[in-house]
């Protein structure tokens, strides 16, 4: 959505329907392009619901001006998923309503009505508008992602209390496992098997670490699959982001998830922003310096640490301007702050190039 579209909704549209998702029941409230309340109505969050909820968005909004509207679903998705699918297929323009922020909400109370009636009012203020994101591939790619870091998270704990085990055991177990890497005391761990005259204790913690090892290789075949999904849906939206130093499967997968399709994000400084990577001004005085946004997606900003700190180490360019800009006196948190902002900007131009 462009920033001229944005700036003017209230111009463009004769209501806006802001709705309040839940599990179980969606709240909406029919705005004038002035913020005036017109109509409210809570329903089902089933498939009739809906259903009632479009006919009746339709009642209060076909005879005001020419009937143009647009909607602005809080939790859109999440809890309001079933229903963006529905004005998605029937034509309906969608915004994401942006969170009030803990002040305003103390100070104006909170019901599903008042949160209705604020979605509608929040996306009429807002300098630019979001629509929310896509399905289809990009949906497959967060799904893959999400699950990636729930078996990369749950190896870790694994390995954590496999390697436990081996700490606590009695020497003759020890010795078996000293001076092997993980890789290797898995392998060993998923054949190991307790003697005759072994105690229970000495049954037990074989029995546990051989289970523990058995689950540990599961989530390895695991995150070889997922990774493979990912590498394929990848070079199926936007091969070129593989193709530049720093980049792999995953921290392309994060870019593309929060990018999302083409009009989500309206320019590369945008992009910066939601990545957390844009510079904040941070002047008092004769010192005029910007520090890092602690803002944004953090899972964004993290995927693009990761590829700035892998440029640092193998990419020659890069390391040839580390040198340059340490030679003007920039310390190393400035010198990775622009570096960062570069490589947003740089994947936002390779995306949006992407058919």
């Amino acid at each position: 959505m462009s920033s001229v579209l944005a700036e003017r909704l209230a111009d463009r549209v004769d209501a806006i329907i802001g709705v309040d998702t839940h599990t179980d029941t969606h709240t909406a409230a029919v705005v004038s392009p002035v913020g005036s309340v017109l109509a409210e109505l809570t329903v089902t969050a089933t498939t009739d619901g809906v259903a009632s909820l479009l006919a009746w968005a339709g009642e209060h909004t076909n005879g005001l001006g020419s009937g143009r509207r647009a909607w602005a679903l809080d939790s859109a998705r999440s809890h309001g998923v079933g229903l963006l699918h529905a004005l998605r297929t029937a034509n309906e323009t969608v915004f994401e309503a942006p969170k009030p922020t803990a002040t305003a909400r103390r100070r104006g109370g909170k019901s599903d009505s008042l949160d209705a009636v604020h979605s509608a009012r929040a996306v009429l203020a807002a300098d630019h508008t979001t629509t929310p994101r896509a399905d289809g591939d990009r949906e497959a790619l967060r799904i893959l992602h999400a699950c990636r870091r729930h078996y990369t998270d749950t190896r870790t704990a694994t390995v954590n209390l496999f390697k436990s085990l081996i700490l606590t055991a009695d020497d003759e177990l020890r010795d078996q496992f000293r001076g092997r890497n993980t890789d290797q005391q898995v392998r060993l761990a998923a054949d190991l098997t307790a003697g005759e005259d072994a105690d229970t204790l000495a049954r037990l913690r074989r029995d546990q670490m051989t289970a523990l090892a058995n689950h540990i290789r599961d989530l390895d075949r695991l995150l070889a699959t997922n990774l493979r999904h990912i590498r394929d849906l990848v070079t199926a939206m936007c091969p070129p982001l593989l193709k530049q130093p720093g980049i792999g499967p995953v921290t392309a997968a994060v870019a593309l998830i929060s990018w999302s399709h083409h009009g989500r994000v309206r320019s590369e400084a945008a992009f910066a922003a939601l990545a957390g990577v844009s510079p904040v001004p941070a002047s008092s005085g004769r010192t005029v310096r910007h520090r890092l946004n602690r803002g944004g997606d953090r899972t964004l900003n993290s995927a693009i640490h990761t590829i700035a700190k892998s440029r640092q180490r193998y990419h020659q360019p890069t390391k040839d301007y580390i040198t340059r800009r340490t030679t003007e006196g920039r310390t190393p948190r400035e010198i990775t702050r622009v570096l960062k902002r570069y490589i947003a900007r740089q994947i936002w131009w390779i995306i949006q190039a992407a058919p």
